[in-house]
């Protein structure tokens, strides 16, 4: 499938992007602001958190990694706007991923902003980052591992391959739960929460219809596609939810996307139909690489699928970012009865019986 290129919003930003900078902390329109804060040891190099000014103070959408130098460049970039960190009076997070979410609680001590998130992810933030609760969460994923046909040692070692994010996590029980569909309560917005699962399963994005703005998250990129997997506190089949959020995001009136990632963009529902055309393709790939083994385990079936690289050539702990999402695109396909699975240590897929 061709790469579908969107157009930029700002072009200076997506140069930045593209050239491996950082871009300028921008005047958006009347009123809001995009603010990079960056994020250490990641690919992704920032994330973009949306200040939208109220009467009092602002409002962020995402916050960015707790670090010294993440924290940093946002109270540098309100300060750009005409703000103090102490004038924050809310922070709306997209989901509960530490590029999102990791800030949250020091800007809630700075200032006394509460913080929102939808329930689904809500319920996952005391066994995902309290320290109590780390090493049940890391045993499960390896037993997802091993079930996926990971060896031992390397399930071991790839279970517990997140544990070191959580250093950059306040962890913060939110004040508030952002339902599907909610009104936000900010003077001079219209801002709407729009539930849309998959990357996590309670990824929110804001839609805000006056001024014909979406603000989504990792739900919709310009560039990359999102990470969907399987995981232990993943839904039982996150591609659907997926997929089916994104057909709902591609119906929007909507002339601009504000995602927290590389760069904003235009032509909403062009990128929402490349997207879904990727996972069609790669549905499709999953699904022959199944016909021609003769029961084969989800980490057989990822090695032999195409990747930006050769297999070798990946990281070992983003290996297990590769398994989880081929397990999400055969969870999708058994749902469908195109592929079956004997469960077991390891499950072995088959392709269905004529």
């Amino acid at each position: 499938m061709s790469k579908v290129i969107v157009t930029a919003a700002n072009e200076a930003q997506r140069a930045a992007w593209l050239g491996g900078g950082l871009p300028e902390v921008e005047r958006v329109r009347p009123g809001l602001w995009s603010i990079p804060v960056p994020i250490p040891i990641n690919p992704l190099r920032y994330v973009l958190v949306y200040a939208l000014e109220i009467p009092d103070g602002v409002v962020i959408i995402d916050a960015g990694w707790n670090t010294e130098e993440a924290y940093e460049a946002l109270v540098a970039g309100l300060a750009t706007a005409g703000y103090e960190i102490t004038d924050v009076k809310a922070v709306l997070v997209t989901h509960i991923h530490p590029d999102h979410y990791g800030l949250a609680g020091r800007i809630r001590e700075a200032s006394g902003a509460w913080i929102g998130l939808h329930p689904a992810d809500a319920r996952l933030v005391h066994d995902r980052y309290d320290e109590s609760a780390i090493e049940s969460l890391v045993q499960r994923e390896r037993s997802l591992l091993v079930r996926c046909g990971v060896p031992d040692m390397t399930a071991q070692e790839l279970a517990g391959a997140s544990v070191m994010v959580r250093q950059f996590v306040t962890m913060a029980t939110p004040d508030r739960l952002i339902e599907d569909g909610d009104r936000l309560d900010l003077p001079g917005w219209n801002l709407r929460a729009m539930w849309t699962p998959g990357h996590s399963p309670g990824h929110l994005c804001f839609v805000e219809p006056e001024r014909r703005l979406l603000f989504s998250g990792d739900h919709v990129l310009a560039r990359i596609t999102s990470m969907v997997a399987v995981h232990p506190q993943s839904t039982a089949n996150p591609l659907a939810d997926y997929l089916d959020a994104l057909r709902a995001v591609g119906k929007l009136d909507v002339e601009e996307v504000l995602p927290a990632h590389e760069y904003r963009f235009l032509e909403l529902a062009k990128r929402v139909d490349y997207v879904i055309g990727h996972h069609e393709e790669r549905l499709a790939e999953v699904r022959r690489v199944v016909a021609e083994g003769d029961g084969s385990t989800c980490w057989d079936i990822a090695t032999r699928l195409t990747w930006s690289r050769s297999w070798e050539e990946i990281p070992a702990y983003m290996r297990r970012a590769a398994n989880n999402e081929t397990l999400a695109h055969l969870v999708w396909l058994e749902r469908r009865d195109r592929v079956t699975r004997v469960p077991g240590e390891p499950d072995l897929w088959y392709a269905p019986s004529a």
